[in-house]
């Protein structure tokens, strides 16, 4: 089977939103250190490789949402999709406590093969879904309840964006009134990354948009993706309203 570095579902849907899940899948190509970066596998299963959960949220959402998705096909620690290039995390050594063995001598030629061969084919692609008139984006991704040597985590779900706030802000405020827990506003991180996917294929282009943040605990099972999809798809649509986009 032929390796593709992203996978689009429903790309004949014509609801006016792209949704997109930027670490997806915890898969290592195998032309990259022949599909391993030196971590035993009980890493590669951890929220340090990809964003657990967060791929059937965005399925479950493009299906209720009548949304095309594109999923990226690599290990957010083979290199970043949702860095900017001049970033200095786009190809991480040390996460979380964890190095990265296969990334610890990255010569220069082998990180421009992973630009070329996985980042940028994602982006082009996604670039081309992002283009159709009217489009307001949602990226998916998890977070983990607790980081190795910090307290846990109190949010469900967060919010996170940058400078244009206008889909963000009635946003937050219908999943503030629908859950009885917090709901994280740039939290458990900032919104803004110059360089991220959003900014790349959203801010500079005006584009509504927005980032979720779903507590990995809380989406493990297909069951529990499907439940936080049907949560989240009509606020989403009555935000869009409620900013008139």
């Amino acid at each position: 089977m032929t390796y593709s570095p992203f996978f689009i579902h429903g790309s004949d849907r014509t609801g006016n939103w792209l949704v997109t899940c930027d670490h997806a899948t915890n898969t290592v190509p195998d032309f990259v250190n022949g599909g391993t970066l030196g971590l035993p596998e009980a890493d590669m299963a951890r929220h340090i490789a990809y964003d657990i959960g967060g791929q059937g949220v965005a399925l479950a959402l493009g299906t209720l949402l009548n949304a095309p998705v594109i999923c990226s096909n690599f290990s957010r620690l083979v290199i970043d999709p949702n860095r900017g290039l001049d970033d200095p995390t786009l190809v991480m050594q040390l996460y979380d406590g964890t190095i990265i063995p296969g990334n610890r001598h990255l010569s220069d030629g082998e990180r421009q093969a992973r630009i070329d061969q996985l980042y940028q084919p994602y982006h082009d692609a996604l670039g081309t879904l992002a283009a159709r008139p009217g489009i307001a984006i949602v990226s998916v991704h998890s977070f983990t309840p607790q980081l190795n040597g910090y307290a846990p985590r109190p949010w469900e779900v967060g919010v996170l964006s940058a400078h244009d706030r206008r889909f963000a802000d009635p946003l937050l405020t219908r999943l503030q009134g629908a859950l009885s827990t917090p709901v994280g506003d740039n939290e458990p991180y900032g919104g803004h990354l110059p360089g991220d996917s959003i900014d790349q294929h959203a801010l500079r282009h005006g584009r509504p948009n927005a980032l979720l943040e779903v507590r990995q605990d809380l989406i493990h099972q297909a069951d529990q993706q499907q439940k936080w999809a049907q949560i989240i798809a009509p606020h989403l649509e009555a935000a869009r309203q409620d900013a008139n986009l």
